[in-house]
């Protein structure tokens, strides 16, 4: 391989790694860490969301289960342990959506 040849040694930019482009020559957007670690608190909060809202779907078909069949100790047992759970991951994914949607808001309208 010579120098002219773009997958060379010169022409990939992992030999070069303040070059800030990727192996097709585009330049990247620098990362901001805080725009980085926000974005991964708010796919966090999403997934608890889903999570605890689903427990809560499960706790509420096991009341209506138990309603129609009668409730067994088992189930007794798993509706409020989904109750437990959807709280536990529900109440802090609802704080800090609303804090990651705060500091959204202060960012665009540089209200800081």
């Amino acid at each position: 391989m010579n120098a002219s040849d773009p997958g060379g040694p010169t022409g990939s930019n992992r030999d070069n790694p303040g070059s800030g482009g990727d192996r097709s020559g585009n330049r990247r957007q620098p990362v901001d860490p805080v725009l980085e670690r926000r974005q991964r608190v708010a796919a966090l909060t999403r997934v608890g969301q889903r999570v605890g809202y689903g427990l809560y779907a499960a706790a509420a078909i096991g009341f209506f289960a138990g309603l129609v069949a009668g409730y067994q100790p088992w189930l007794v047992t798993a509706i409020v342990a989904a109750l437990l759970g959807g709280s536990v991951v529900l109440a802090p994914a609802i704080v800090f959506s609303y804090a990651v949607r705060a500091a959204d808001r202060a960012d665009r309208d540089d209200d800081w």
